[in-house]
């Protein structure tokens, strides 16, 4: 029996996942295979590697975007994660929106806040 589930998320640019997960120290291995509890397992186009048992597999959907698959199993992963895997998620929203506001000219400056959410200010060059 697999425990694998795909956390709901719109992940559509593979370099802003990859900074995201470098900046939580994490590393990105390409078309290899994600650890679940026991012997499963599930291939992933890309796999985050995390330190505890289990790993994230990411994998492309048929509208061109990313889906995000692990097991949840006893909270490894959200112990690094954060519920939901809300903490890699934030910081992708927050590599991406930087990106993009980049590509238009802005200048970004980034702010972390005491509740742990990262606040983005958008200038005009």
């Amino acid at each position: 029996m697999s425990h694998f589930t795909q956390i709901h998320t719109r992940i559509r640019d593979a370099t802003a996942l990859r900074v995201a997960c470098a900046e939580l120290g994490l590393d990105v291995a390409e078309n290899a295979e994600a650890r679940g509890y026991g012997s499963n397992r599930r291939t992933g186009r890309y796999v985050i590697r995390l330190k505890g048992p289990y790993d994230v597999a990411v994998n492309p959907t048929p509208d061109g975007e990313f889906a995000l698959e692990t097991d949840l199993w006893q909270g490894h992963v959200e112990r690094e994660l954060g519920p939901g895997l809300g903490r890699l998620r934030q910081l992708y929203a927050v590599h991406k929106a930087s990106a993009e506001a980049r590509r238009h000219g802005l200048r970004v400056r980034r702010q972390a806040l005491n509740d742990g959410r990262i606040r983005l200010a958008l200038t005009g060059v």
